[in-house]
């Protein structure tokens, strides 16, 4: 298997500049929220040049036919953009819809696009922290981050990467769409009997009050709110606004909502076995309650201060994309 190239050059050719962009940060700073002084800072601020310049594009989004004409080349990072939106500037930290293609600048062939997701759109989440932890997935990429920052939303541009590691250069074309909910926007739906229950603050942050109960001895499972987006399918990335507590003490280990509430982005397959009943199956919008046994939890975790917790997650579903698997050689 091989991967493919935006996956490889994201890491490569952009990841470089995002983390140079972050080195002034101090140690352990949490990731910046939208409207934070460091995330209206450019961490890539990727220039025009004569190589994207060059790069002619036909229509617009999944029908857009891109070309690079025969011996461009790219010096560095390079962003033209091409429509000028009018909304906000985007910023690391923003959660937009977005709209793509990936073309292989010498062939024009187009290797990737956004089509896996509803009438070809993708929610993305332009996180820092997940650029400079360089994943190699490209929904998670500085790539993304380097097309979308610093521009209004609503805008389109392509981005030129040059070649590495053996891999030709590419040509990522982008529609930056719309600003998504960081909070469940669905419907609410009558609270489910003998579980924990919830009280939201004004921003929708979470409060959990553990009933005096014995803790459940399977994972249980209740909708708050119900969303009526896309389902979450088997080991997508989704992103979610989550707060957690233990069962025992009602205290939190660990919650989005404390890092300047910005959203957290992983797969499905990443999390403890609970959290992932309560994430696959739901759909977007949604506002989930599941209460997980040690079990379902970290309970083989031999060592793990939550090894023994029933843990109790208040989950949001903000989006879902499906991934892609790396092509066969």
């Amino acid at each position: 298997m091989r991967l493919r190239p935006l996956a490889l050059l994201s890491t490569v050719a952009v990841s470089a500049v995002v983390l140079a962009g972050c080195a002034g940060s101090p140690e352990g700073a949490e990731t910046p929220s939208p409207t934070s002084s460091a995330a209206a800072e450019c961490l890539v601020d990727a220039k025009p040049g004569a190589g994207s310049d060059a790069i002619t594009v036909t229509g617009e989004g999944l029908d857009a036919k891109i070309e690079v004409p025969e011996g461009t080349e790219f010096d560095g990072v390079q962003r033209t953009i091409l429509k000028k939106g009018d909304g906000d500037e985007v910023h690391a930290g923003d959660f937009i819809s977005i709209r793509y293609q990936v073309v292989e600048a010498d062939t024009n062939t187009v290797v990737e696009t956004s089509e896996r997701g509803a009438d070809g759109v993708l929610p993305m989440l332009l996180d820092p922290a997940n650029a400079q932890r360089q994943i190699v997935d490209s929904t998670q990429s500085p790539v993304f981050i380097a097309a979308a920052e610093c521009a209004p939303l609503g805008s389109e541009m392509v981005l030129a990467l040059p070649g590495q590691e053996g891999q030709g250069a590419i040509v990522v074309y982008m529609q930056t769409l719309e600003e998504l909910p960081t909070t469940a926007s669905g419907d609410d739906v009558d609270a489910p009997a003998d579980m924990a229950t919830v009280k939201l603050a004004k921003d929708g942050a979470p409060e959990v009050s553990i009933p005096g109960d014995d803790a459940p001895a399977e994972t249980v499972i209740g909708v708050l709110k119900q969303g009526d987006g896309p389902k979450v399918g088997e080991g997508d990335l989704v992103t979610v606004q989550y707060l957690g507590v233990k069962w025992s003490d009602g205290t939190e280990f660990d919650s989005s909502w404390s890092r300047e509430a910005v959203p957290s982005q992983f797969q499905t397959t990443g999390v403890v076995t609970g959290f992932r009943k309560a994430l696959e199956g739901q759909q977007v919008g949604s506002q989930v309650l599941v209460e997980i046994p040690p079990a379902e939890g970290y309970g083989a975790s031999e060592g793990h201060e939550l090894e023994k917790e029933t843990l109790v997650f208040v989950v949001d579903i903000l989006g879902t994309t499906p991934l892609l698997t790396a092509p066969a050689e």
